[in-house]
């Protein structure tokens, strides 16, 4: 008999936030991890999400919350969603070692009547060809009579104040129409909207289609804030011209590189997936190539701007303000920040980093050192390289006080001393 609601696997930035709505809403749920630290960190009441603070937790720990690393409450779950990451291994192909041995670990707790749901942003046909066969062979059940399968792709969206799980719509595909509509029914006890989609191939595709938009216009920008600047045009200020047309056109700015999980890695998830076909991608794989190049195309300009004022790199004082992937946030996943660090250090420049979201930061292991006083870093500094526009830093002040500044993220006004991307 199921006496547990919903068993989330894996507790990171997806598992958290869908495991305290369901709380809210009254379910019973436990949180699942490998990570023994984790568990330890949330059953004290310690959140390391950003998006979830101790308030949150303390919260869901007095409603019957738990995180644990015994897989056997599976068994008493009557839904278990899949929460672990799916990054790219080495060759920039996907990894879904964690997909697979999560899948491996449901199927040895698997009951007949429970609902088992993959979040995790994979390649369409993940669902049906490797967690399905599996979920099948090793329990003995099959998906759609005994137990109901479904995809439903996370659209978390760390630091953004205004949208969170509960009021961003949920997109659901079932292996069988029954499925589907369990799932629909099970997300719908916490989220406002469910969108239900005939298979889960299109779910999982709705997923990659979103961050491939997204990959792919910030490469456009990123391309033409390379030739704008050597056509002497304000790309900044033609792209907020653009952007008063009332249709037509989504407003989308250049950046020293992609970060997150999302945007740098999910479309190489579709990118392999058209390859099995036998042909390239070419608009992704021509983003992702863009993407890439600019941490260098930044370190290039750290490079022209010194050489203006008849300095070198080597030797330069640099201090890099945000070193995290968005503002307002601690994530550094695949931050552009690191790429331009490694280039910077190999070129002589004395590094330093300020960052209110990051204590320690490293590069290849060399720690990055990390200033305190804001104030005293900008005017010390050869150049400050603005990465990451946290709220908390006065850039009123950095703009005022500053040698030299290259303004990666637009929010300062170009000057004698200051630069924009």
């Amino acid at each position: 008999m199921t006496e547990i609601d919903l068993a989330v696997i894996g507790l990171g930035y997806v598992g958290m936030p869908l495991a305290k709505e369901a709380v809210a809403a009254g379910l019973r749920v436990v949180g699942l991890e490998v990570d023994p630290t984790k568990v330890e960190a949330l059953n004290a009441g310690q959140s390391y999400i950003d998006d979830l603070t101790d308030a949150d937790l303390d919260h869901m720990l007095a409603n019957g919350f738990s995180a644990t690393l015994d897989e056997s409450v599976l068994a008493r779950s009557n839904t278990i969603v899949i929460c672990v990451p799916t990054p790219l291994d080495e060759d920039h192909r996907p990894d879904l070692s964690a997909v697979e041995g999560a899948t491996r670990v449901v199927a040895r707790n698997l009951t007949k009547g429970t609902l088992v749901v993959l979040e995790s942003t994979t390649w369409p046909g993940t669902t049906d060809e490797v967690v399905r066969p599996t979920l099948e062979k090793d329990s003995g059940l099959v998906a759609g009579e005994d137990f109901h399968l479904a995809f439903s792709p996370e659209r978390i969206d760390p630091g953004n104040p205004k949208f969170g799980l509960r009021n961003t719509p949920k997109v659901v595909g079932g292996y069988t129409a029954t499925c589907r509509d369990r799932a629909k029914a099970f997300y719908g006890q916490f989220i406002e909207q469910v969108v239900p989609v005939s298979g889960t191939r299109e779910a999982e595709m709705a997923k990659l289609l979103e961050n491939t938009y997204r990959h792919v216009n910030i490469a456009l920008v990123n391309e033409m804030a390379i030739f704008c600047d050597e056509l002497g045009i304000d790309l900044w200020e033609s792209i907020e011209a653009a952007a008063t047309k009332p249709f037509g056109f989504q407003k989308f700015l250049p950046g020293p590189g992609v970060g997150g999980h999302c945007i740098p890695v999910d479309p190489s998830y579709l990118s392999y997936t058209v390859r099995k076909l036998g042909y390239p991608f070419r608009f992704v794989e021509l983003a992702q190539e863009i993407n890439e190049r600019m941490p260098s195309y930044v370190v290039n300009r750290v490079q022209r701007l010194l050489n203006r004022h008849r300095k070198a790199v080597n030797g330069a004082r640099v201090v890099m303000l945000g070193v995290t992937y968005k503002p307002d946030i601690a994530d550094e996943r695949e931050t552009p920040a690191l790429p331009v660090a490694r280039a910077l250090l190999e070129l002589g420049a004395e590094l330093t980093f300020a960052d209110p979201y990051v204590k320690e930061w490293s590069v290849d292991g060399t720690p990055v050192p990390r200033e305190e006083d804001l104030g005293e870093a900008v005017i010390n500094a050869d150049v400050t390289l603005l990465m990451q526009q946290h709220a908390a830093f006065d850039l009123d002040m950095v703009e005022a006080k500053a040698r030299l500044v290259l303004d990666t993220r637009g929010v300062l006004a170009e000057g004698e001393r200051v630069e924009r991307l």
